[in-house]
C-alpha cells in the first residue's frame, strides 16, 4: 500500500515542523491524534481541518464530531474520513487547527509518496522532528532531552566563551588599537 508523506508546519514560524508518514486509508481522526503527540499537545480541546489550496485558503471542513454549525459545505467527520479521500492533488495542502481559544494554526502540506510501506514502521509514523514544538500552555519547562538539544543546536553549553576573542569591555589593547596605537605604525603623539 502507499504511504504518504505530510509536513506539518506551525504555522508561526516555518523553521518548527513535523514530517508524518500516513497510509491513505488512515483517518483524518488518526492524523490529529498524530500531530498532537508529534507537537507533545494534549487532546482536551476540539479540533478541525480544512481542505486548502496553494494560497492557504480554507475549503471544505473535516471536523471532529457533528456541532450542527452552519457551513456552505456539508463537514466530513475525521473518523470516517481516510486520508486519500481528500487528497486531490501531488501538493494538497490542509490548514490544520487545534483548540479554538488559544487558535493554533498548522499548515500540512504532502510532500512525497511512497510506492510501498516499510514493514518496520508502523503507520502513522513521525519520521522527522524540527525545531522546538511550541508550548501549548505558556512557558514549557527545559529539561532532560530538551536541553540537550537546544544547547546542541545553539551551543549553549560552549566552555571557554573568553578563548573565542571574546573579552571585558574596556580591557587593556582595546583602547591603544582604537587610538591608531603601536599595532598600526602610529603613536598616540601624532594626533
Amino acid at each position: 500500500m502507499p504511504v504518504l508523506k505530510f509536513r506539518v508546519y506551525w504555522e508561526e514560524d516555518e523553521s518548527v515542523y513535523r514530517d508524518i508518514a500516513i497510509k491513505p486509508n488512515q483517518t483524518f481522526l488518526v492524523f490529529h491524534q498524530t500531530i498532537l503527540q508529534a507537537f507533545e499537545f494534549d487532546s482536551k480541546h476540539k479540533a478541525t481541518f480544512f481542505r486548502s489550496n496553494d494560497n492557504w485558503q480554507r475549503g471544505r471542513e473535516i471536523i471532529l464530531e457533528p456541532d450542527n454549525q452552519p457551513r456552505k459545505a456539508e463537514p466530513l467527520l475525521m473518523a470516517e474520513t481516510p486520508i486519500g479521500a481528500a487528497v486531490k492533488d501531488p501538493n494538497q495542502k490542509f490548514i490544520y487547527l487545534y483548540d479554538f481559544n488559544k487558535n493554533w494554526v498548522f499548515l500540512v502540506e504532502l510532500i512525497g509518496v511512497s510506492k510501498d510501506e516499510n514493514s518496520k514502521i508502523t503507520y502513522p509514523a513521525v519520521v522527522r522532528k524540527e525545531g522546538l514544538a511550541p508550548s501549548q500552555y505558556g512557558t514549557k519547562g527545559l529539561v532532560g532531552d530538551k536541553l540537550v538539544e537546544m544547547e546542541e543546536k545553539y551551543d549553549l553549553n560552549k566552555e571557554g566563551m573568553d578563548a573565542e576573542g571574546y573579552g571585558e569591555e574596556g580591557e587593556e589593547g582595546e583602547e591603544s588599537d582604537a587610538m591608531g596605537g603601536d599595532e598600526f605604525g602610529g603613536d598616540e603623539d601624532s594626533y
